[in-house]
This record gives structure tokens, sequence and C-alpha cells, in this order.
């Protein structure tokens, strides 16, 4: 079954303490700009307390925030501890981003690390630091988009090349309402590439499965 053609979905989860300034800006070029790659794309601003079941729904999920008095934003930086979004995440492909006025060495020494820690059995497609001036700055958006989308492309056609699907498993997958095949499909994908297989049957769909339950 090939995947070549599928779209990727992607959701940006923000956080930051203004309403409709830099950063709201920047994650609305940003959105536009994975738009224009050709991806489906939503965005959430980020609460700590949240339910975030819904990223089971995306291929991508990117994560960013300012930096305040040398921390990531609380909302994001909480949801790690306070809510179901660290489940929800696993075997998903990430993004991240920081916006920040410190240099750039400090920055992925010391602030990027606070996102990653809680990231360790993710597939991390891109990661940047955006300057102040970089924010409105389109080259430097589409170039960041570039690399997720590349990086995503290749993690796709690999996977595509190292699994195969059993007869049986196709039936059952066509079998599944069209709402719900897709979250299937990707699911059984990803957890037969963490798992090592590389057949994909009608038990590793149902193992897939009661993983999202």
């Amino acid at each position: 079954m090939s995947n070549s053609s599928q779209q990727m979905k992607a959701v940006i989860l923000y956080d930051t303490r203004s309403v409709g300034g830099s950063t709201d800006r920047f994650v609305d070029a940003l959105g536009k700009s994975l738009a224009e790659a050709g991806a489906y794309v939503e965005k959430g601003k980020c609460k700590a307390t949240a339910d975030y079941s819904f990223v089971q729904d995306f291929d991508v999920i990117i994560m960013g925030a300012p930096v305040y008095y040398l921390l990531v934003s609380s909302e994001l930086l909480g949801s790690f501890f306070q809510s179901n979004l660290k489940k929800y995440l696993r075997r998903k492909k990430v993004a991240l981003f920081l916006t920040c006025g410190s240099p750039e060495p400090m920055a992925y020494m010391m602030y990027l690390p606070q996102l990653k820690m809680h990231l360790v059995r993710n597939k991390i497609l891109a990661e940047k630091v955006f300057a102040p001036q970089e924010l409105s700055d389109k080259q430097a958006i589409d170039e960041y988009v570039n690399d997720i989308t590349k990086a995503y492309r290749k993690a796709l056609k690999t996977r595509n090349s190292a699994l195969i699907w059993t007869e049986e498993a196709q039936e059952l997958l066509a079998q599944i309402p069209s709402f719900f095949r897709n979250r299937i499909k990707i699911a059984a994908e990803e957890y037969a590439e963490e798992m090592g297989y590389r057949e994909i049957t009608v038990n590793v769909i149902d193992e897939a499965k009661a993983e999202l339950e």
C-alpha cells in the first residue's frame, strides 16, 4: 500500500502570552507556508491541562513557543506534565521551533532541550530557533517548512519501502469506516515500524487499534 500521494496533516501547537502579537502572526505565516507546500494544517494554542487526544489525527505535530526568563513558555512546557499530551505524541513525528532573542548557540543548548527531553521516542523532523527579526521573514519560514516536508517525505518513503501489507490486512482496513481508516492505517504502520515488524498483518492492526483506545 502506498502513501506517496497522502497529504500531510499537520497541527501547530504553540503558546504565547500575548494576543495578536509577533508569535501569533508567525504561526499564521507558518500555517500559510505549510498549506502552500500542500499540507492540511490546523493550529491550537496550548493549555497545560487540555485534552490532546486530537493529535492522533495528525501526521506531524509542530510545537513551539517563545522563551521567557530562560524557560520555554509555561503552557506548552506544562502540557507535558499536566495533560495527556505525551500519551498521544507517542510515535508521532514532530517539529520544534522557539522564538528567542538569545544567541543561537545558547538557545539550542539551553532551551530546545526543555522540549526534546520529553520527545526521546519521537522522530524530530526539524528544529529551528527563530530570532525576533525572522518571525516575519518569509524565506526563513519557508526554509523551515521545506525542512519539515522533506524529512517527512523521506521518513514516509523509508517506511513504505520497509513494510508489506498482507492481503488479509488490506481487506480488514477496507472494512473500517472511511473517517477512521487513515488513522488506523497510520497507527498500524507506526506501530509496526517501532516494533520492528516488516509485515502488517491483521494481528498488527488489532494491536495498533488497542493502543488507540
